[in-house]
């Protein structure tokens, strides 16, 4: 049987090729036409059949067509709902239709595909166009033939290599998805995808992300001449990048306004006058270094990956907080964290200056050459070439070559030529600083600065994990459990200098000569007098102090030595401000709080949160009304009075600066009714410091963020009820217990008259003083 069959195809092969032989020259090519165009035609037919069974992969059903997301930032919002920044691995930003306006529909469609409106998923005018112009002809401006949908499908799903039948396989993939969109979207639905999923180079995709990245506007404020700059970008988002290329951009936005003018929907003298401008960027480089609140941001971004990875979207899916577009509400104001960014640029621009003129040509690690090779050491680049297998020797001589860098300097960011040795060098004597507020009554974070620039420093010194020493920021703490433990507010106590003989010695010392004063304890917390503060905390208990920083939500450790009560231990920002907040809520401990809800890409809120209500009474109410109004005269009369006299800052408020030792740390707390803001200034790196007080201490370089931050709050009438809020009366009990001088002389008259001092004494630490009843002292009083 098979042989009869091989026998009859053979048979009839013969005759068509004998009679092809017989045939005139033209009936030859005719023929030959004939057969290769229906062979031609069953082959594609066949490959279209292949590509429409899912051969070369599978096609996307309507059902996954009418749930198409593209890949979506996810963004974050303020309380007062300004965006903060975004997490993405591509910028995009979704628009609806209503935002496109008829001028950059007419550029889209004149330039891509003007009778959309008109035709199906494919166009056959514009394929028959295409074959006999483009193919045939080769005239590169006749236009393409994919119509937009074609396009979007392309966006949607973007090619695959097939070798050499890449495009027509490609081509079929592209009309067989198209068509399925077309009967489950309609026009404008098609357009507003289309235009949210289109790539713009640079890292951006959708006509909303380029119009913010190339000129700072939303895509409905784009005119109709920096519509058609973007749109001819579409030819090829790098040859006819604006920024790169702005000439040759230029070129091809004047072809766009020809289109335009060709299918009336511009005027010859407007499409005239628009080739005229001049193309004038505005660019903003959108990364996670920009934007409000860039340390807040990245502190948050580990805990909503993990949120994201406990919480499954409808498909069972986990959600991926780069590309499900989900919106994160914050309790950020974004007026108020503007305005302490503001206030850090400009005081650590001035410090900056001043630090270094301080130390001049010298380095300030002269006496601890060390500490520039660490820094090199702990180096990405020393780290990379290590890994490589370079040795010490080799990797410096690589690290002591200049190269092309991108610098921050004083008066900000310029491209020089610097070795890595010495930008480790130069980013070394930078100064650092960590601004927090938060509302005393809610815990809930309203301002986060973890740095003076994002892009070049990562390091945040607000998260709790960053401790540093405190200082004097510390003993309101002291002074708080000295009236739980039964001092009274208007207790004097002695500066005199003790030297404590079972501390190896240890003799306190006041950054003042007072040491022939006394103090009461509101006197000795408003002057912050160290002499002082060590009897305060002889008073309220080692013990018990740790006990209450412990309640008022401090949970670094605390060493229990008397050097505590000069702020000797290393705590957090968010731990401080969490305490200071202490005595705003009645002596109730508050919990920071910082994110209020997590929402899909269509608002549909999928998890809100509360503050956590806390019934932890950490001290009294009326030792927290008493602790706040004692600190106001901090700021009235003590350490904190430069809020008044330099800065005019007339709001009521209360306080407390602290200065670490050898002026590494600059501290500054301030409590206003409804805010607490707490400042910090000092370099990454401790031993980096001011060599003097006066220009290192915390009233000189902590206080002034928030004298400038407070000027700007009260400029702002929106922000009334913080500026002009007021702190709760005192009972006329608690102001009678409260009312006394701040300090008197703790000499007696044979002393004042005659010029002499009492000298230092020496005791164990804890052991009662002994009282002095000389006979000037009996005669005349205790003085």
């Amino acid at each position: 049987m098979t042989n009869r069959l091989m026998t009859f195809a053979k048979n009839i092969g013969k005759k068509i090729l004998s009679r092809f032989r017989a045939q005139s020259p033209v009936k030859k090519i005719l023929f030959t036409g004939a057969f290769l165009a229906g062979f031609f035609l069953v082959f594609f037919a066949a490959l279209f059949i292949l590509v429409w069974m899912g051969v070369f992969g599978r096609l996307p059903d309507r059902d996954e067509l009418r749930a198409v997301e593209n890949p979506l930032a996810t963004e974050v919002y303020s309380a007062d709902s300004v965006l903060l920044g975004k997490y993405f691995i591509q910028e995009r930003s979704n628009i609806q239709y209503a935002d496109i306006p008829q001028h950059l529909t007419d550029v889209v469609l004149a330039t891509e595909d003007i009778r959309f409106f008109e035709h199906g998923a494919i166009d056959t005018r514009s394929l028959t166009r295409v074959f006999f112009k483009s193919i045939l002809l080769q005239r590169e401006s006749s236009g393409g033939g994919s119509t937009l949908t074609q396009q979007l499908a392309k966006n949607l799903y973007p090619r695959k290599n097939y070798w050499l039948f890449s495009t027509p396989i490609n081509k079929m993939r592209e009309m067989i998805v198209a068509s399925r969109l077309e009967d489950i979207y309609d026009k404008p639905a098609i357009l507003t995808l289309y235009l949210n999923t289109v790539s713009f180079g640079d890292n951006t995709f959708g006509i909303e992300a380029a119009a913010q990245r190339f000129y700072s506007v939303h895509a409905r404020g784009l005119s109709v001449d920096q519509a058609a700059v973007l749109i001819g970008m579409l030819k090829s988002t790098y040859a006819y990048n604006p920024r790169i290329f702005p000439e040759r951009s230029r070129q091809r936005r004047n072809t766009v306004l020809d289109q335009l003018q060709k299918y009336n929907k511009l005027s010859q003298a407007e499409a005239d006058a628009k080739k005229k401008l001049p193309i004038k960027l505005q660019y903003n480089k959108i990364t996670h270094h920009t934007g409000l609140a860039p340390y807040f941001r990245e502190y948050i971004r580990q805990e909503l990956k993990e949120w994201c990875r406990q919480h499954t979207k409808p498909n069972g899916d986990p959600y991926n907080l780069y590309t499900d577009g989900l919106k994160i509400y914050t309790t950020i104001d974004s007026r108020l964290q503007q305005y302490a960014e503001e206030a850090v640029n400009k005081q650590m621009v001035s410090l900056q200056k001043v630090f270094r003129n301080h130390w001049g040509k010298r380095d300030p690690w002269q006496r601890t050459p060390e500490l520039l090779n660490e820094a090199i050491r702990k180096s990405d680049r020393y780290k990379s070439l290590s890994a490589e297998g370079l040795s010490h020797d080799k990797i410096m001589q690589v690290m002591k070559t200049p190269v092309l860098m991108s610098v921050l300097m004083d008066n900000g960011e310029q491209e020089i030529m610097m070795s890595p040795v010495d930008s480790i060098r130069h980013y070394l004597k930078f100064l650092q600083a960590g601004v927090l507020a938060m509302d005393p009554k809610q815990g809930a974070i309203r301002v986060w600065v973890g740095g003076i620039n994002h892009h070049y420093f990562q390091y945040d010194h607000v998260r709790e994990s960053t401790k540093r020493q405190i200082g004097s920021t510390f003993k309101p703490i002291v002074y708080a459990a000295a009236l739980e433990n039964g001092v009274d507010p208007c207790d004097f106590f002695s500066a005199a200098k003790v030297e404590y003989t079972n501390m190896q010695g240890w003799t306190p010392e006041n950054t003042e000569d007072n040491y022939d004063l006394k103090y009461s304890l509101t006197g000795g917390l408003a002057y912050s007098v160290n002499t002082v503060s060590v009897r305060v905390l002889e008073q309220a208990g080692i013990d018990n102090t740790v006990a209450l920083a412990r309640r008022m939500g401090i949970d670094s450790d605390l060493p229990a030595v008397p050097a505590i009560a000069l702020g000797a231990a290393n705590i957090s920002m968010m731990e401080m401000v969490r305490a200071y907040a202490c005595f705003l809520n009645n002596g109730k401990r508050v919990e920071p709080f910082y994110i209020t809800a997590i929402a899909d890409r269509q608002g549909q809120v999928l998890e809100a949160f509360e503050p956590e209500q806390q019934t932890e009474q950490a001290l009294s109410p009326e030792h927290a009304q008493m602790m706040v109004h004692m600190l106001k005269r901090t700021i009235d009369e003590g350490t904190g009075a430069g809020m008044r006299t330099r800065y005019g800052i007339n709001n009521e408020m209360a306080g407390k600066t602290g200065t670490t030792q050898s002026n590494a740390d600059g501290w500054f707390i301030a409590m206003t009714p409804n805010l607490v803001v707490g400042a910090w200034v000092g370099a990454d790196d401790p031993r980096i410091r001011f060599r003097s007080t006066a220009l290192g201490q915390g009233a000189r370089t902590a206080l002034p963020i928030v004298a400038t931050f407070f000027q700007k709050v009260n400029a702002d009438k929106e922000l009334a009820s913080i500026s002009r809020a007021h702190f709760p009366e005192l009972s006329s009990s608690q102001q009678r217990k409260i009312s006394c001088d701040l300090y008197r002389s703790d000499t007696n008259v044979f002393q004042r008259i005659f010029g002499k001092k009492e000298k230092e004494t020496k005791r164990a630490f804890g052991e009662k003083e002994k009282k002095k009843n000389g006979f000037f002292r009996r005669l005349f009083g205790k003085g």
